[in-house]
Parts: C-alpha cells; structure tokens; sequence
C-alpha cells in the first residue's frame, strides 16, 4: 500500500466566473471557510480578482473569485469585466456558475459562449438548487450544456453549503500535479490594507441604497503597527456627489459611526488582531473614471 504522504502534491487556479449576483463570492467564502470576499444582496458588489488560498488533502486549490460579467460603461466597469476575464483565462479551470432560480439569461449564454470559444476547460456548477424544483434542474443542465462542453456539472447551495464538499473534492482530484505556490495556512494573497476597504466597502452595500453604493470607493491611507499588537487604520471613502457625502455621514456622524463599528468587527476577527479603524469620507466626481483610483483599489486600467 503507498503511503499518503509521500503522494505527489497538486496546485491549480480555479476561476469562478458568471454574472453579477450568482453567488461567486458566497460560493469562495463557504468554499475558503472565511469571509475573502464580500457579499451583499446587490449585483455588481465584487470588483476585482480576489484569490482565495484552499488545502483539500495533498491539493492547494487556488480559487479565484472575479467580478460579475455585464456589459460594461463606466471606466471602473470596463476594468471589471477585463478582470473577470483575465482570471478565467490564466486559471487551470474555468468553474461557470449560474443561478439555477434565473436559468439561462442572455448574460449567461454571452458568458458561456465566450468560454466556448476560448477552448479552456470548464466545468458548469448550478446554484441556488435549494430554491429550485429538482425536476427544473435536468433540462437546465441540458441547455447549458448545448451552449458550452462542460466536462463536469455540479448542483449546489454556496448559500447551505449542501453540495460544495463535491465539488471541492472533484476539484482536488483534477488539478495539476505540482509543488504548492503559497504556504499551507495563508488564506489569500491579498494585502491587509486592501481586505481593510474591502470590508468598509461591503458595509457600504449592506447600510445604503440605490447608486451610493455603486458612486463610492474605499482606499486605505495608512496602515500602522502599534507596540501593543494592534493596528491602526485610515481609510477614505470618496463619492461622488455632496448629497450621497452627506448620506453616508449620516445624522450627527450615526451612519458612518455605524459602518465603521461592523467593518471594525469583521477586520478583528480576519485579521485575529485588534483594529482601531478611523473613516473620511470626501467627495470627489468622477473617481469612476481615473486611472489612479482605479489602480489604488487593485484593477488594471481597461480602455
């Protein structure tokens, strides 16, 4: 009988891609175990590649959570959706996740004729099946399947997590064998300061409606050490009308007190370390377009 630890190691990237709302980034937080990427009931909450870091047995699964696929107008947009695709093009499978309550929308078939077309390997991962009628799911699988060639087909709740265990099995057996690319207990290859906006920046999404959500941005300003353990951090909000500053502030600062108080909870409990986190908010038109707010929040300008 061979002996387990001296199997060969496996590492792979996996791009979770689809349209804005399908769960991808419930599905990496379930998959991960932790909070890497955040998640709100509006569309269009992730806007950048964040790469979750999974040990599955002797596999290290590199799980890339990429922005939701549209139609892009904004400068931000276009970036987006050139960062969903680039994920998917240099990962080593391409998992196409769909909302099994929504079906096939025209979204859908763009994205899955597109990776058709790249000739990558895919598998196609229905969600949501816990909100659907079984008998729905069969001929969904069916007309997916005549849009793209799917090796594999998985049926999930990322939101019950039934289902997952599957696929992450599936996954650790079918990727490359190799040595791993990142110690064993990193979580993600994002930096502190950017996991920082992050979470500011999904409290955004969950305490405001509307488009403030989608007018503001997040950028760390400094992120310091302090003899005690803890850290100390400055961040900024900027958005894009004097009306929506005045929103988030809140009466007598209660709104940004208040998202500052639950993004603080969710930092000491990712990073395990006490967080002071100190907010500004500032308006600045037009953010959405320049190239160096769009670099400080971790996309490459797309033209």
């Amino acid at each position: 009988m061979s002996d387990p630890a001296f199997a060969p190691t496996r590492c792979g990237f996996v791009a979770i891609v689809g349209t804005p709302n399908a769960g991808k980034s419930t599905l990496l937080n379930r998959m991960a175990g932790a909070k890497l990427s955040i998640v709100s009931p509006k569309a269009q909450t992730t806007r950048f590649r964040v790469l979750g870091i999974l040990m599955r047995e002797r596999t290290q699964i590199l799980l890339v959570d990429t922005p939701g696929i549209f139609r892009p107008k904004r400068k931000l947009d276009r970036a987006m959706v050139a960062a969903a695709w680039t994920g998917a093009e240099d990962a080593d499978l391409s998992v196409l996740l769909v909302d099994s309550q929504k079906g096939i929308t025209d979204g859908v078939r763009a994205v899955a004729e597109r990776l058709r077309d790249g000739r990558r390997r895919c598998w196609l991962v229905l969600n949501k099946t816990d909100l659907v009628e079984r008998g729905r799911l069969l001929p969904l699988t069916e007309e997916l399947n005549a849009l793209a060639p799917f090796e594999r087909v998985f049926m999930l709740s990322a939101r019950t997590g039934d289902g997952v265990s599957d696929l992450l099995d599936a996954l650790a057996a079918t990727l490359p064998e190799g040595p791993y690319l990142y110690p064993e207990d990193d979580l993600t290859d994002l930096p502190d300061r950017l996991l920082a906006a992050e979470l500011v920046r999904e409290q955004i999404f969950l305490q405001t409606h509307e488009e403030i959500p989608y007018s503001a941005t997040v950028e760390t300003e400094s992120f310091s050490e302090r003899p005690d353990g803890s850290v100390r951090i400055d961040a900024t909000i900027y958005v894009s009308r004097p009306g929506h500053k005045a929103i988030l502030i809140g009466e007598k600062g209660a709104r940004i007190r208040e998202i500052g108080e639950k993004a603080r909870r969710n930092l000491n409990h990712l990073l395990d370390r006490t967080c002071h986190l100190f907010l500004n908010v500032k308006e600045r038109a037009g953010w959405d377009e320049e190239r160096a707010r769009l670099r400080a929040i971790g996309l490459d300008d797309a033209e």
